[in-house]
């Protein structure tokens, strides 16, 4: 996160002639801006709070997903199963878009080690078994 110091910094370089584009990512509420006791939105101080622009992002749909590793899997040239595909995609859901992508090459390894064209659901359940997104595995470490 970003503190009082920094976001002067960021202020007075978008005062200037070769100001550059900043984007900033959060999902904080209302909070203390780091370094000092003030409460704002997403923690970031007022006056620079007011000459952003604020986009809303919201999550992937299960369509959207199953379409976006569609074209993933065409672009790499891996062959996967519908019933697969939907699977890796409630994955999708459930923990995050990159997680789902990063499992597919894992899966075709899988799926060619024992003698497979296609990734089926099989080897998903397996690889989502061997490795965990980042939720699960803070999780575990909770525990």
């Amino acid at each position: 996160m970003l503190d009082i110091e920094c976001f002067t910094y960021l202020n007075r370089a978008l005062e200037s002639n070769l100001a550059p584009i900043v984007i900033l990512a959060t999902n904080r509420g209302i909070c203390e801006i780091k370094g000092t006791e003030m409460m704002s939105p997403h923690g970031i101080p007022i006056d620079l709070l007011d000459r952003l622009l604020i986009i809303r992002l919201l999550p992937y749909s299960l369509d959207e997903i199953v379409q976006i590793l569609a074209i993933r899997c065409a672009t790499e040239n891996i062959e996967i199963e519908e019933d697969a595909l939907a699977h890796l995609a409630t994955i999708g859901t459930r923990t995050s878009l990159r997680y789902v992508v990063q499992m597919i090459t894992p899966s075709m390894v899988l799926a060619e080690t024992v003698g497979k064209s296609k990734i089926s659901k099989d080897e998903v359940d397996e690889i989502s078994r061997l490795f965990y997104d980042g939720k699960s595995s803070a999780k575990i470490l909770m525990e």
